[in-house]
């Protein structure tokens, strides 16, 4: 078969393994069956029916909050509209958050989509690559004169979940590791998501957190990420979030200017 023939088989293939609408590519023949279509459904409900277990297990705090049924009605739809990409089964899912944004029996649940997305978050700070935390001596053998132009590497497994809702608060409580109980504070969390060891953890960040972060991540130097996190919420305290980053081993290097 050729490379052109192989690739259109491919592709009817894949069309008609997401869609009972579709007819069964040409060619597709059964051994022990007169009717392949018969065994191809089997085959298709089986795929389908996999992707959504994969989904369920990377997301069981979303499964938790509306249900197996519902999850698996949404799961369901998810993969027919947005089949696996890759090979790589464990980043299946990363799009699920903007999906459930727009999944219109999910309305009510507002902060469900960002629930999603710090468990993809997860998921991808598991696998993320290792890396060696930067000495803490090295940041107090800092000169003063320099602090302001210095760049903080991050550590590889950082990932931050910005949110309007409490998502830290409602991911831990259907978790297990917080009590299920009313919040009775509803407000927006950051979350931050890293694996600087061997678990990954997840934290509420401080105000201006997430800015400082994301703007040591762009590549900033330090005094210009500082001057992002205040505008974006004046109560950020720049003593209190370098300590917690060096405390929790996710500067992975400090690049001197000079």
């Amino acid at each position: 078969m050729s490379k052109a023939l192989l690739s259109a088989f491919e592709t009817s293939f894949a069309d008609a393994l997401l869609s009972a609408d579709q007819p069964i590519p040409s060619g597709i023949i059964a051994h022990n069956a007169t009717v392949p279509a018969r065994r191809f459904a089997v085959y298709r409900n089986n795929v389908v029916a996999g992707l959504v277990k994969v989904l369920e297990s990377r997301f069981p705090v979303v499964e938790k909050i509306v249900g197996p049924e519902f999850f698996a009605a949404m799961a369901h739809r998810f993969v027919l509209e947005q089949p696996p990409r890759s090979p790589v089964l464990a980043t299946y899912g990363n799009e699920l958050a903007d999906f459930i944004s727009a999944f219109e029996p999910a309305r009510e649940l507002p902060y469900l989509a960002d629930v999603a997305g710090l468990e993809a978050a997860r998921t991808r700070s598991y696998h993320a690559a290792d890396a060696t935390p930067a000495d803490a001596t090295r940041f107090a053998a800092l000169d003063a004169r320099d602090a302001g132009h210095i760049r903080i590497e991050l550590h590889p497994s950082i990932e931050i979940v910005r949110s309007p809702h409490p998502i830290v608060t409602i991911w831990a409580m259907n978790n297990g590791e917080r009590e299920l109980e009313p919040i009775e504070n509803w407000r927006g969390e950051d979350a931050l998501v890293s694996r600087p060891h061997l678990d990954v953890e997840v934290r509420a960040l401080l105000p201006g957190g997430a800015a400082f972060l994301l703007a040591l991540a762009k590549g900033l130097p330090l005094g210009e990420a500082a001057e992002a996190a205040l505008a974006d919420d004046p109560g950020f305290d720049l003593t209190v979030n370098i300590a917690g980053l060096i405390g929790a081993g996710l500067a992975r290097n400090i690049v001197i200017p000079g």
